[in-house]
């Protein structure tokens, strides 16, 4: 039987709810909160650096990760390749990251709404005009970046995924 996430770990790890809550006090001492989202399915090192990036933006890094269901939806029956809790217990065990919640739409749009974070990240094959969030955390003054993206064979998991199965 596998071992529980670590204390400090699963600490970070907050419903929806309670992420909410936790951001709107820590934003209460004056800090500000940096949000990001996406599957991280197959955690890899341009998703690190991405964090640890997203992380010198703000006080705090909050992640929202896609529900199992919601990353069937968007990237096809084969995946998640790991369930929530796993990826969550990975994103979590990041320094860089202070709180890990999730959604289960197809967008966080609704979580962000809850969250209201001061900054929202995505990486750079996003651009901020296509940020799910971008209008609505613009309008509260907060701010809305795309990231750079890192060109290279490991910074896509679905580009992992099609070569270790081209080695099967």
């Amino acid at each position: 039987m596998p071992k529980a996430a670590r204390p400090t770990t699963s600490r970070k790890i907050l419903s929806p709810e309670h992420a909410a809550r936790w951001v709107k006090n820590f934003q209460k001492s004056g800090k500000s909160v940096v949000m990001t989202n996406g599957c991280f399915d197959l955690v890899h090192s341009g998703h690190v650096s991405y964090l640890d990036e997203a992380r010198q933006l703000g006080d705090a890094l909050v992640i929202a990760l896609n529900s199992d269901a919601s990353i069937k939806r968007l990237k096809g029956s084969q995946r998640p390749l790991l369930p929530l809790k796993e990826r969550a217990e990975v994103i979590a065990s990041l320094e860089c990251v202070d709180v890990v919640t999730w959604f289960t739409a197809d967008t966080p749009e609704k979580l962000i709404k809850k969250i209201q974070p001061g900054v929202l990240v995505k990486g750079g094959d996003w651009t901020v005009d296509k940020i799910v969030g971008s209008d609505f955390v613009q309008s509260y003054g907060g701010d809305v970046k795309s990231l750079k993206y890192r060109i290279g064979s490991t910074t896509s998991t679905s580009k992992i995924i099609a070569k270790a199965q081209s080695k099967l």
